[in-house]
């Protein structure tokens, strides 16, 4: 599979890094709108192919599978851009600024008959059928809440600040404890209370988001640009509860009694650095000619989003490009 990376920032350096390492995955091409960078970028990680255009990368018949890299604010574009050049596309978390953008990609996915997915790593990590087999063993009876957050420290990271970049926590950080408490709980969300400390700009610097669902079950989510919190996911049940060390990347998960007396601890496999599992997953969604994968299918993006855009409603919290 010839694999690409559309915008060479940070995060696609993370990318190349793991595709690296697996197997079937030819480093192909990368674009930015800077030669240099691009050429850079491709020396530094043994890219075959650079690009300094978007569109000249995407008018190369050899281009497989697109990773788009870009700023939240641009996945839309630069993901629609890549499916009416005939491109599989995996698109970098948040999947789009809102539910009516994404339903819109998927839409003209499935009529080209191209793969769109969606990449929020935690989704595609072993860790999250480990944390499954270990509620549904029933070690902590019956659950009923659980509560989970992610904060770094993070008003240095320019987009961040941007509006017009889609910047904020909920985007960034906020969309895993969502993912998180998604991935445990799986009935519909009844009802959404959420609050935000807002920048001076307009964007969520902290947040703080409750979800009820229609079951009675409750998560209690937190993110924060601003400090350094403990990352960590908790399930409560009526025998014990069980800790997630990380949930942006599982390392380790640890099941509690009644008398908080730890009763297992469970480490994750080993791992490249983590982004390799969503592309394994577009590999074999590829081979069976599926349009999304199943460990992230549209209807849990869907979800996610339509949840993000209740939440920065409450806020009254809106993206210059959505106007």
């Amino acid at each position: 599979m010839n694999f690409a990376i559309l915008a060479a920032g940070n995060i696609a350096g993370c990318m190349a890094e793991a595709v690296s390492g697996i197997d079937g995955v030819r480093k192909y091409a990368v674009a930015s709108r800077d030669y240099g960078r691009a050429q850079a970028f491709a020396d530094r990680w043994g890219f075959a192919r650079a690009y300094g255009s978007y569109e000249k990368m995407l008018c190369d018949p050899q281009v497989e599978l697109v990773y788009v890299a870009s700023p939240h604010s641009h996945h839309y574009e630069h993901a629609r851009m890549c499916l009416l050049h005939g491109k599989h596309v995996l698109v970098e978390k948040a999947f789009t600024v809102n539910a009516s953008q994404a339903q819109e990609l998927m839409d003209l996915a499935k009529e080209r008959g191209l793969l769109l997915t969606e990449a929020i790593w935690t989704r595609y990590m072993p860790s999250r059928k480990m944390i499954d087999e270990v509620v549904e063993s029933g070690v902590i009876g019956k659950v009923t809440s659980l509560t989970a957050n992610l904060g770094y420290v993070l008003p240095h990271i320019e987009r961040m600040q941007k509006p017009e970049l889609a910047g904020g926590a909920l985007l960034d950080l906020g969309v895993y404890p969502i993912n998180f408490a998604l991935m445990v709980f799986h009935e519909e969300v009844e009802r959404i209370t959420s609050a935000a400390v807002m920048s001076p700009a307009g964007v969520d610097w902290i947040n703080s988001i409750t979800l009820t669902f229609r079951d009675g079950r409750v998560a209690v989510l937190h993110s924060n640009m601003l400090a350094q919190t403990d990352r960590q996911g908790v399930i409560f049940g009526d025998k014990g509860y069980i800790e997630v060390q990380n949930i942006n990347n599982c390392e380790e998960i640890r099941v509690f009694d009644l008398d908080r007396k730890m009763t297992a601890r469970y480490s994750v496999p080993e791992q490249i650095n983590g982004y390799e599992y969503e592309v394994i997953s577009c590999q074999k969604a590829l081979e069976s000619g599926a349009v999304e994968c199943e460990e992230m299918p549209h209807s849990e993006t869907l979800r996610v989003m339509k949840l993000m855009d209740e939440i920065r409603r409450q806020w009254g919290m809106r993206y210059p490009c959505e106007i």
